[in-house]
């Protein structure tokens, strides 16, 4: 089992998390991959090799989705068939839930079950106003674009089974956004899902993450607002197309037919090509 960790400037809390994950179960394999922090965080880094990490590069500073596809990377290159589980750095996330996640996987390999497990958040107590607004904003998108519910689509704890690993590399996406992306893609490639409730943590007022609120708020809604636009035109496209062909030829059920293919193929071009293309 993987524990992948991107961290990008991290604060005091990544190497306790390291420690914690390795004592309390040695078989946890724990890659952390520092996103270009540059070199006033090379002794935060070494610290974290000393705790029994393995700590990955980037030469810059690239974004959460490339570090994740970086890790992804080695973990199939270096232990193929383990699973992964994702984790934050910040410290939101306790040693206690990275392991329920990873049990929960063990669990469903036990099971003969493959899916995607999200640790979701029930945003109670003291949560700061923004987080808790701006969760129940993105909550309400992604169920109108995707067409199903999640009680958290910001979480970045994760159980990944190791079959899925290969199309989360192809899921577009570098920075915030990537996370979003493997969300809305899910459904269409057959990707299961289930969530496991965790500990909803906010330390400082969440003052440890780069979260930009402007730029990094609209990288996560365009694709939202992209997803949900594409389907409002397919929909208006198969409408007005059955009423023209019906009027046309007379023909209800071949017109239904056409006017279908006509709106998917619609809708797979525009997804394609606007819908999920890298966001840079």
């Amino acid at each position: 089992m993987i524990v992948l960790i991107p961290a990008y400037e991290p604060g005091a809390r990544l190497e306790p998390l390291v420690e914690a994950l390795r004592a309390a179960d040695p078989d946890v394999y724990v890659v952390v991959v520092d996103d270009g922090s540059g070199g006033a965080f090379a002794e935060t880094f070494a610290r974290v090799r000393a705790a029994g990490a393995t700590v990955l590069a980037h030469d810059r500073n690239r974004g959460k989705g490339a570090a994740l596809k970086t890790g992804f990377a080695y973990a199939a290159e270096t232990h193929p068939g383990d699973d992964v589980v994702t984790a934050d750095a910040d410290g939101q996330h306790t040693p206690h839930d990275v392991l329920r996640v990873a049990e929960g996987l063990r669990e469903d390999a036990a099971e003969g079950r493959s899916a995607l497990i999200l640790g979701c958040r029930d945003f109670g107590g003291a949560v700061p106003l923004r987080s808790r607004v701006g969760n129940a904003i993105a909550r309400g998108l992604f169920r109108l674009a995707a067409g199903w519910t999640l009680s958290d689509t910001q979480t970045g704890l994760r159980g990944i089974p190791a079959p899925i690993l290969p199309w989360l590399r192809g899921v577009p996406g570098e920075r915030f956004e990537y996370e979003q992306n493997v969300l809305l893609r899910s459904g269409r490639a057959g990707v299961a899902t289930r969530e496991l409730p965790i500990e909803t943590v906010y330390l400082d007022a969440n003052a440890s993450s780069h979260f930009r609120p402007i730029v990094d708020s609209l990288r996560v809604v365009l694709p939202l607002a992209l997803f949900a636009g594409s389907s409002l035109l397919a929909f208006a496209i198969d409408t007005v197309a059955l009423l023209v062909l019906t009027a046309l030829t007379g023909w209800l059920v071949p017109s239904i037919v056409a006017a279908r293919v006509l709106s998917a193929s619609v809708n797979f071009a525009v997804n394609r090509r606007l819908v999920f293309r890298p966001v840079h």
